[in-house]
This record gives C-alpha cells, structure tokens and sequence, in this order.
C-alpha cells in the first residue's frame, strides 16, 4: 500500500462591523483589532472542512 497525505482545511469565519472612512482601512482597523486578540473565533464560527490529496507539485515542496 502506499501513503498519501490529505489536507484537512476548517474555516471559521466571523463579520464584524467597524466605523471607518473606507474600505481599506475597515480592513486594518479589523486585522488590527484581530491581532489584539479582540476577536477569537472558536467552534461556534466553525463554517465549513475540505478534505484534499495534494497535487505531485504541492508534494514536491
């Protein structure tokens, strides 16, 4: 039998509404925020799981 390696990718995903003069800095103001920890997602933001054999090329790397 052979190995193969699969990819499991979980999504969490949170909106958040911010105050700002536009979009680009909504953005940073988020991520921002983000990485003080201001918002944590968890299991309740869970969205989604994809389950991927990458490709010879991805393996490769």
């Amino acid at each position: 039998m052979k190995e193969y390696k699969v990819r499991i990718r979980e999504t969490l995903e949170m909106i958040v509404t911010v105050e700002a003069d536009n979009a680009a800095q909504a953005r940073e103001i988020v991520e921002r925020n983000w990485k003080d920890s201001e918002y944590v997602l968890d299991a309740a933001h869970f969205t989604g799981v994809t389950f991927t054999v990458p490709s010879r090329n991805d393996r490769e790397r």
